[in-house]
């Protein structure tokens, strides 16, 4: 067993039009972290008269939306910069309870990290995901939000795809870090509340649909990323990406309960087709 050291610890959160209730979230985790970068991906005025006062904070604003995969790697440059060798990864819409950040501190501290590429906490959400008896386990992929990552294997592997902006990024991390043989470990006891938005559960003739009620655009993204994931990694794990593939559910769930249908759908459309031309980054369409 590895000899229990104290550990320095950067941390990124990547805000966007942020409320007052998620720039409170930095809160519940700034105290048991020693640096944290907050990228402001926010466009037309900076939020940084709205951050706490804190030596512990470096804010950079982009004035324009970058996406999430590029402020996490901005994140994790600078920690490489400034000595760190682990960096907490989280979305603006997350919270910690107290004690648990010091949970996936102990899994650091204890266990040889030579081949643990992150350690991630279990997520709270809306979504019905049955929890797992173990104290520890070893998932396929998980949300980017709450992990610590191993800032020596993110280099490893090259890192989040800038590309890829949003959605998407999680999973490929995750199957990237897998399929050169390193591990996740999930500390199931370590639980933090996650929102993932306005999720809702419907049924119609006997079936259940779960409605994400995503954005337009975020279906483009969930359609053209969840293509190229496929085929950069459907021989090394193909039921992960025949899973990630899989959208008629939701097209369903649109059609019969959301709103916008006609512009989810449109996006959809336009993501498969623009995968089909090799278009990556930024969304291109004005609407």
């Amino acid at each position: 067993m590895k000899k229990k050291e104290d550990i320095k610890i950067a941390g990124v959160v990547t805000l966007y039009n942020p409320t007052d209730e998620d720039i409170k979230n930095i809160s519940t985790y700034i105290d048991d972290i020693d640096r944290l970068y907050i990228i402001d991906n926010t466009e037309g005025k900076d939020n940084e008269d709205r951050i706490p006062k804190n030596k512990k904070i470096k804010y950079l604003f982009k004035n324009e939306n970058v996406g999430v995969a590029t402020a996490l790697n901005l994140g994790a440059k600078m920690a490489i910069e400034e000595g760190y060798k682990y960096l907490l990864t989280m979305d603006q819409d997350t919270t910690f309870k107290p004690g648990v950040l010091d949970k996936l501190k102990e899994v650091i501290k204890e266990q040889d990290m030579k081949n643990i590429a992150l350690v991630t906490p279990w997520h709270n959400t809306k979504l019905l995901d049955k929890k797992p008896k173990e104290e520890y386990d070893d998932p396929h992929d998980v949300m980017t939000s709450g992990n610590i990552l191993n800032l020596d294997i993110y280099q490893k592997i090259g890192g989040f795809k800038d590309w890829m902006f949003i959605d998407g990024i999680d999973i490929e991390y995750c199957l990237n870090l897998r399929k050169h043989g390193y591990k996740i470990v999930r500390v199931v006891k370590a639980e933090i509340e996650h929102n993932l938005g306005d999720i809702k559960y419907k049924h119609f003739l006997g079936k259940e649909y779960i409605c994400n009620n995503y954005s337009p655009i975020r279906r483009y993204y969930i359609m053209r990323n969840n293509h190229y994931i496929f085929d950069m990694y459907k021989d090394f794990e193909p039921s992960t990406c025949w899973r990630i593939l899989e959208q008629k559910p939701s097209m369903k769930a649109i059609l019969l309960f959301e709103n916008q249908k006609y512009k989810k759908l449109r996006n959809y459309m336009r993501g498969l087709r623009d995968y089909k031309k090799g278009i990556k980054g930024k969304y291109p369409y004005k609407n």
